[in-house]
């Protein structure tokens, strides 16, 4: 049974990086790990979750490749065995590891407010208060970690309560509240439901991913003879997660292409609408009996709301200051200013 603010049961549990650093001075120790593989003279420790987080690494370089995102590659250094435990460096590497978790937690909550319109989208307000926050996130957990690893500032490695409340009860709340928040923003603001489908796939993979990990790691450790563990489903399914949340996003900031459901095709701006006598006489030149410009607007997503209308691009052409209109009654055309 998982106790608040103790790390015993979830050490004994799954293999993670800050195990080794809380507890006793030798750390806590899983019942049942992965095996080891030897390369050129190192130990490399679970072998099978090294390459998804290879997989990770590069998924996610390629979702925010402009975020240079090294949360993975921190973790991967960890996890394999590359920095042992015992090294001097091992201590400050988890801390920035638990740090860039939270950061990233605290980043995705922000980034859910942002959909209601409290700061608008791409202006320096919202961004660099997302980073300067996600910053002072990171700057105060890196220091809590490394405390606590280290017994300063009152802080305890028999004692990690804090810790644990950062990584389990703070981080936890951040996701529920995002979950919400994107909820009732697909709701109330988006006419296409379709988002709903990607924020279940995602918090279904992530809770799967920690009910593997927390729940059925030793079970899987000892079926599988040690080949693999719950950490290789869980990084599975947290990376399975982390596409949702992309795929979520993609959906409702523009028009879908990867996956497009029809809904949102073939709709032409006009950035100035026509006045009122070029509509009147183009539906006496015989080219729009039907036509109608109260075409429905189209909602792009959460942030660009545009007003469209279609119209026959035959008939209104030319990107200059005037507007040509011909018909066989009139072969010279008429002008009408843009």
């Amino acid at each position: 049974m998982i106790r608040f603010g103790d790390f015993n049961k979830i050490c004994e549990t799954v293999a993670l990086t800050v195990c080794p650093l809380v507890g006793s001075e030798e750390g806590i120790e899983p019942t049942c790990y992965s095996r080891n593989v030897e390369i050129a003279g190192t130990l490399i420790f679970q072998p099978a979750t090294i390459i998804i987080h290879v997989i990770a690494l590069i998924m996610t370089s390629i979702m925010i490749y402009h975020i240079k995102s090294k949360y993975t590659a921190v973790e991967l250094l960890l996890v394999s065995g590359i920095i042992p435990t015992a090294s001097k460096v091992y201590p400050y590497f988890t801390a920035a590891h638990i740090s860039l978790i939270t950061a990233t937690f605290w980043c995705l909550l922000l980034n859910g407010f942002v959909g209601f319109q409290f700061a608008e989208d791409g202006t320096p307000l919202s961004l660099w208060s997302i980073r300067i926050s996600s910053l002072v996130i990171f700057a105060g957990v890196f220091f809590l970690s490394y405390a606590t690893f280290e017994s300063k500032a009152g802080f305890s490695p028999l004692n990690p309560v804090a810790l644990w409340i950062v990584l389990y009860v703070f981080n936890g709340a951040a996701l529920v509240i995002y979950v919400v928040l994107q909820i009732v923003l697909v709701l109330n603001t988006l006419d296409d439901r379709w988002p709903l489908g990607d924020i279940v796939f995602g918090i279904s993979f992530y809770v799967i991913g920690q009910v593997i990990l927390y729940l059925f790691s030793v079970r899987i450790c000892d079926t599988a003879k040690h080949y693999i563990d719950g950490l290789f489903f869980g990084t599975i399914c947290t990376l399975l997660a982390v596409m949702m949340v992309y795929k979520y996003w993609d959906s409702i900031t523009k028009e879908d292409l990867e996956f497009s459901v029809g809904s949102k095709q073939n709709v032409w701006e006009v950035k100035e609408l026509l006045g009122e006598d070029e509509l009147a006489y183009s539906n006496q030149g015989g080219y729009g009996g039907g036509y109608s410009p109260k075409q429905p607007p189209q909602q792009y997503g959460i942030l660009y709301h545009t007003q469209a209308v279609r119209y026959d691009r035959e008939a209104f052409c030319g990107s200059g200051p005037e507007v040509i209109i011909s018909n066989d009654h009139n072969p010279e055309g008429s002008k009408f200013p843009e």
